[in-house]
């Protein structure tokens, strides 16, 4: 053995490694636990450990009849006796006693006796007194444990007591905020707050695109650090900006940004953290995160899905209960802009329903501005490629340009969630660099889902799926106004059988022409199956769906329809979200699905005319894609030729700028999913 292992296991030595034990702290509930034990300990150690217990039999046959009884007490309630010996007759019972017979007083008492029943007693001890000629004095008596019955009342009172500090421990918790563990700070706002000393290393300079964005908020910031540069003019400081747009696209990350350009404290906290259980809470912490903000002035709060208490009032399903949601709703207008001031405070919020939020919110002395955050167009994109391209180990053929080009109607979140898949898919492929391949598959994992190569189809139903996908990339080929096709595959991902991939357009408007190619393209599939087979299948689900969807939209948002011509039913402000009534009469309904059913009938009857006029060249395309289950553009190409190029296409320039800009009258199509997924699963 070494001298090292003889040095630790040296009982000398035990001591001095003790020194270094970190002992706990001290935890004044550790006062509460020894007291408890104490209370505990003395109600069970009886007093009485010394009496002797005595069985009924022995006392009546031997301790009554030999006259050594000084006095006999009766204790009613309990039903036992209490015996005390004369002190000159102790010594006949120290056997009895052993080794606790030192310990005896002469006061007793001594024994005691349990008793079957009063009655019997007392007619047992008034036979032995006859039969002995003896007198043994005794006496009745009624005791009340005190101890028992205290304990009894306060055991029920400590067990609810513990249970509530769990329940107000663990909800205090929950947040993280201020006063948690504490009941009484359940009404305590639970922002994070990040001032100079706070380590956030976020900044403008992280946040790819979004320029206008951070342009209004670095406004805010400049503000806040040189507010004279604006108010010897006269201006005032905004009192709120509101950050709009569709998830995943950036609106908590510009929050962060500011919070770490800014050096005033920053208040963060989610518009759930305002709703509790307890009617009045959400009110209570709104006071008080105001009352902190305006001790710090001044300062940024920011309010993180704000519709979760910015609902509009009035349209709750408790139809006129007392809602904590609107209540909450009421203090927050009030501190924004009521009777008071908070000069110095700017509200940030976030949101992605702004269509639901309540009209008094949205008003300009409240929230100022409103900062639309949309989905990243081209050259956004790029950028946001070249930050989540920094930590990967990328293959030279890996360049922003043409990935940004594969992933139109991609937020930023998508984009991360690319590269992050693309690192993972050339990890498990064993690769040292993460190539072009990668990123593709990446695409096609977020967008189609996984990959079910071992799922079982019949021999006749791959032939179906092809010709069906087979009929949506020839007709969108030979249409103008379709989208571009990329690549067409029967293998099955997600809940597709079938898929065609295609690249939307960079555009703001839609003419109706490009509607009604989309439509005859995507209604192809089921006319390649009735062309070919005779018949239908439940595949064309996702198309029918789509189709029905876009000529509605037609006919009753954008005025394009031929019989109701330039009339709209379209509802931005969302007020008639909950509406019994349609705001159009019965006669107008069924001239709308007149309208509908004809337009689709059009095109249906369009896309069986496109195949049959090249049902030679389909055919070589479904046998084709039968053959390799993935056919790309160039094969497309290659049988139907060049495709014919829409002369009306805004060309993009070197700096991705286009040739004339257009008033965005429209909501954007490339916002919809990124491919069509056709041939779905059957739903029968």
């Amino acid at each position: 053995m070494s001298e090292e292992q003889k040095q630790k296991n040296d009982p000398s030595n035990q001591g001095g490694n003790n020194l270094n034990t970190k002992f706990p702290k001290f935890n004044g509930y550790w006062i509460y636990g020894i007291v408890l034990l104490l209370l505990i300990s003395f109600f069970m150690v009886k007093q009485d450990e010394i009496v002797k217990k005595l069985p009924y039999s022995q006392y009546v046959n031997e301790v009554l009849p030999s006259g050594d009884i000084d006095m006999v007490t009766v204790i009613r309630n309990e039903g036992v006796v209490e015996v005390t010996i004369k002190k000159d007759a102790l010594d006949k019972y120290k056997d009895e006693f052993g080794d606790r017979f030192s310990a005896l007083t002469e006061k007793g008492p001594h024994f005691r006796v349990e008793l079957p029943t009063i009655d019997s007693y007392v007619e047992d001890h008034r036979k032995m007194e006859e039969a002995k000629n003896l007198n043994v004095p005794h006496k009745y008596e009624q005791r009340s444990n005190y101890l028992n019955e205290i304990l009894g009342f306060i055991w029920p009172l400590l067990l609810l007591l513990i249970i509530w500090i769990f329940i107000f421990r663990r909800m205090g918790s929950q947040g993280g905020g201020a006063g948690g563990g504490n009941i009484f700070n359940v009404g305590k706002s639970r922002a994070k707050v990040f001032d100079k000393e706070s380590n956030i290393n976020v900044n403008f300079l992280d946040v790819a695109g979004l320029a206008e964005a951070k342009t209004e908020l670095e406004e805010i910031v400049e503000f806040l650090r040189k507010p004279e540069k604006y108010t010897d003019l006269g201006g005032k400081i905004p009192k709120g900006a509101l950050l709009v747009g569709p998830p995943g696209t950036g609106k908590t990350l510009l929050a962060k940004a500011v919070a770490g350009e800014a050096n005033v404290p920053f208040f963060s906290m989610s518009g759930s953290d305002f709703v509790e259980m307890f009617v009045g809470v959400g009110a209570s912490r709104v006071r008080d995160l105001f009352k902190k903000a305006k001790e710090k002035s001044p300062c940024i709060v920011f309010i993180d899905e704000i519709d979760a208490i910015g609902r509009a009032r009035g349209k709750s399903a408790s139809m006129g209960a007392n809602d904590e949601r609107e209540n909450t709703l009421n203090q927050l207008l009030t501190e924004m802009d009521g009777f008071g001031t908070n000069s110095g405070v700017i509200i940030l919020a976030a949101t992605n329903r702004a269509d639901i939020l309540d009209r008094a919110l949205m008003r300009a002395g409240r929230f100022d501005r409103q900062i639309h955050v949309e989905l990243p167009d081209i050259k956004e994109r790029k950028q946001i490629f070249e930050v989540h391209l920094r930590p990967l180990k990328l293959s030279d053929d890996v360049k922003s340009d043409f990935l940004s080009k594969q992933t139109p109607g991609f937020s930023g979140a998508d984009i991360a969630n690319v590269c992050n898949e693309a690192a993972l898919i050339a990890a498990r492929g064993n690769k040292k660099i993460v190539e072009k391949e990668d990123f593709l598959s990446a695409v096609d994992r977020i967008v189609g889902g996984l990959e079910k190569k071992n799922k079982i189809i019949s021999k006749e139903e791959k032939k179906a799926i092809a010709f069906h996908e087979a009929g949506h990339a020839a007709t969108s080929w030979l249409l103008e106004y379709a989208h571009p096709l990329v690549k067409v595959t029967i293998v099955p991902r997600g809940k597709a059988l079938g898929a065609a991939w295609y690249l939307p357009e960079e555009r703001q408007l839609t003419t109706t022409e490009q509607i009604l190619d989309e439509m005859c393209s995507t209604l192809a599939g089921r006319a390649a199956e009735e062309l070919e087979f005779g018949k239908i299948s439940t595949g064309a689900l996702n198309d029918l769906e789509k189709v029905t969807k876009q000529a509605y939209a037609m006919v009753t948002y954008y005025g394009m329809g031929e019989k109701l011509g330039n009339i709209s039913y379209f509802d931005s402000s969302g007020q008639n979200e909950y509406g019994f009534t349609k705001p159009y009469s019965e006669v107008t309904a069924q001239a709308i699905d007149k309208e509908v059913g004809a337009i689709i009938e059009e095109q249906y009857e369009r896309a069986k005319k496109i195949l049959i006029e090249n049902k030679d060249k389909h055919t070589e395309l479904a046998n084709l894609l039968l053959d390799r289950e993935v056919i790309f553009s160039e094969d497309l190409e290659s049988i139907f030729g060049k495709r014919k190029v829409n002369k009306h296409i805004v060309q993009l320039d070197e700096n991705g700028d286009g040739a004339e800009a257009k008033e965005n009258d429209s909501e954007e199509d490339n916002k919809d999913p990124k491919t069509d997924n056709n041939a779905s699963e059957d739903k029968a």
